[in-house]
């Protein structure tokens, strides 16, 4: 059996989650789905007892805190901190350079909500014998909609007889037209941002396409220094590091990208509208967190810490009560509250 260590990239003030998330708290650590947070759902979904190494986890310092309260096993958890955010590129160089080259790394963002935990584990496994063989691979999930928010994969020829592919080409995120055009065609998968890959064949092939990236982040790493289970790169040498996504940096650039299809129940709960679409929803596609009263609604979305919120006779409607702070937009909006002055400036 490989063993597969986890990789959990925690970084981000999800801003579209506003007012509940927030900069000094953002969204992988707040309960979302359930009673269990985001990221310490995403750490749980890949324990030893599944057959994962222990993990290790890339944060800010800003963050640190939060991840070391909400970690399940924080003894055997290495935690890697970032003295400033330079984009996931040099997040997973600075994982892939503390673990041996021929260990297979399971890239998860922590702020991502998945229902088939067991989907995603026989994903994982998939995609990691794929990463033995030198494959960077990706997990395409299966698109429900005409996303527009999301980058797609497009699927090439078949790698083996189980199901999995190379990646023709990824594709940004897409106008309406071309989405629908993409999810009617079958050939082409979200990008969920979950990657399985050798340490060491991701440092070649970020040496390879960005050795600007790899060289700042190796020297931020000789000189950096531990403390415990942490460790501190270099705060200088990391100020150089070009920040540039994993994605551009070396997928869309590398001549070995795979993918494995994944149906898992997934969201990345990138909104409020994506929020409401994760959680249990009664007959009128109406759910709430809170104390609320609905009445001849559908399709509402009511999230209160405290205060009761009474709704009468509207559709396609969310409501978020956080402390001082109320939301109120129509689920078509939700993708630009982000925007919002209050968010912009928490």
């Amino acid at each position: 059996m490989i063993d597969i260590v986890p990789v959990v990239l925690c970084g981000g003030s999800g801003t579209r989650l506003w007012p509940r998330s927030r900069k000094q708290k953002p969204k992988p650590f707040l309960p979302l789905v359930g009673d269990t947070t985001l990221f310490t759902a995403t750490v749980l979904r890949c324990s030893r007892d599944d057959g994962f190494a222990a993990p290790t986890v890339v944060t800010g310092a800003a963050h640190l805190a939060h991840v070391e309260e909400q970690l399940p096993d924080r003894a055997n958890t290495r935690i890697i901190v970032e003295p400033e955010g330079r984009n996931t590129a040099a997040a997973i160089a600075l994982a892939a350079l503390s673990l041996p080259e021929d260990a297979v790394m399971l890239v998860c963002p922590s702020d991502h909500h998945i229902g088939d935990c067991d989907a995603f584990r026989a994903a994982a496994k998939q995609a990691a014998a794929l990463a033995a063989q030198g494959w960077l691979v990706s997990f395409g999930i299966a698109p429900t909609a005409p996303e527009t928010g999301f980058g797609y994969l497009k699927q090439g020829s078949a790698i083996g007889e189980d199901g999995a592919f190379r990646v023709e080409r990824f594709v940004e995120k897409p106008d309406l037209a071309r989405a629908m055009e993409f999810l009617s065609s079958g050939e082409y998968a979200w990008n969920g941002g979950i990657f399985a890959f050798r340490a060491g064949t991701f440092l070649d092939e970020l040496g390879r396409h960005r050795p600007l990236i790899l060289d700042a982040v190796r020297a931020s790493v000789a000189a950096g220094t531990s403390d415990g289970q942490r460790f501190h790169p270099d705060a200088a040498a990391f100020a150089s590091v070009p920040s540039e996504s994993v994605d551009y940096a070396v997928m869309e650039n590398t001549d070995r990208a795979a993918m494995v299809p994944a149906v898992m129940a997934w969201s990345d709960i990138g909104n409020w509208q994506a929020l409401h679409e994760a959680l249990e929803r009664d007959d009128a596609g109406n759910a709430v967190n809170g104390a609320a009263e609905l009445k001849d609604c559908s399709n509402v979305l009511v999230v209160s810490d405290g205060p009761r919120v009474s709704v009468v006779g509207a559709s396609d409607l969310i409501v978020v009560v956080d402390g001082n702070e109320v939301l109120v937009c129509t689920t078509a909006g939700a993708q630009n509250v982000g925007k919002l002055s209050g968010a912009a400036n928490q």
